[in-house]
């Protein structure tokens, strides 16, 4: 018997060091994931290893196979938005914009980046750094928009901009209504926010929402429940700001074929819901 689609989008984090894309997704398809939010990283999907030829076998597959890719998420190990050399920031820019390439080549809605981060022993304020992702801002959101992909930013607490305010009041003050945002329960969590108040002021901003656990004592997004992320408070305040948009499963667990299934149906009892497809 078929398992039931799950109405939760699954991230690919756990499997990038262990599968290409193609045995991940034919994997958790098995286990009833359809919509998929995937990890940028080399051997898993990487921009510079797939052609143009590559790109339209795996569009093709996605459309016969009715799977879907709603996000491309940038990898926040080696790159750097904000970085203090010059060279490491217009790096950081060409791969990006690869991946937004990628995405339009593949029919994804949009692009996962961070806004970038500090040194974490001798950091500069962030009023030195943040004219550095405003630059970023202005070289990459014209080619996202030409080939009708978006950009969503990520709160992340080893960012510059940690907490949901100050990310938001960046991307407010930088005028440009397309610019979603991406909140991660987890990440706000660890950061010391109280979660309902952040996602009601993010509001219609809000484009995806990542869901893991973690304490504030040590910084993980493991299975729900190894945690003490409140995920039962939440439904009803998603209800009140009216998000209607994916849920997206980023949990990294050495057994995530379980775990990533078990989140699943741990969520829905707590009255999750999520959208299917696009954000």
């Amino acid at each position: 018997m078929a398992r039931p689609e799950s109405p939760f989008v699954a991230n690919t984090y756990s499997y990038i060091q262990s599968l290409p894309l193609s045995q991940c997704l034919e994997r958790l398809s098995r286990r009833g994931f359809c919509d998929f939010e995937v990890m940028m990283y080399p051997g898993h999907l990487w921009p510079g290893e797939v052609d143009g030829a590559g790109r339209a076998a795996l569009r093709r597959s996605l459309a016969e196979r009715g799977l879907g890719i709603i996000a491309l998420n940038m990898p926040n190990i080696d790159l750097n938005l904000a970085a203090a050399a010059r060279e490491m920031r217009s790096h950081t820019v060409a791969i990006l914009r690869g991946v937004v390439e990628l995405a339009a080549d593949l029919a994804v809605p949009g692009v996962v980046i961070g806004p970038g981060k500090a040194n974490g022993l001798f950091p500069e304020p962030p009023e030195r750094l943040l004219p550095h992702f405003l630059a970023a801002l202005d070289q990459l959101l014209p080619r996202a928009r030409a080939l009708g992909v978006a950009l969503w930013v990520e709160n992340m607490p080893f960012a510059f901009l940690p907490r949901a305010a100050s990310l938001l009041a960046v991307l407010e003050g930088y005028g440009f209504d397309g610019l979603g945002l991406v909140y991660d329960a987890a990440n706000g969590y660890f950061a010391g926010e109280d979660l309902s108040e952040a996602l009601r002021l993010i509001g219609k901003r809000l484009s995806l929402l990542h869901l893991s656990d973690t304490n504030r004592d040590r910084y993980r997004h493991g299975p729900i429940g190894s945690g003490s992320v409140p995920f039962a408070a939440l439904p009803p305040v998603l209800e009140e700001i009216s998000y209607r948009g994916p849920v997206v499963l980023e949990i990294i667990s050495a057994d995530p074929d379980e775990d990533l299934g078990r989140a699943a149906q741990m969520l829905a009892a707590m009255g999750w819901k999520s959208s299917k497809g696009s954000a």
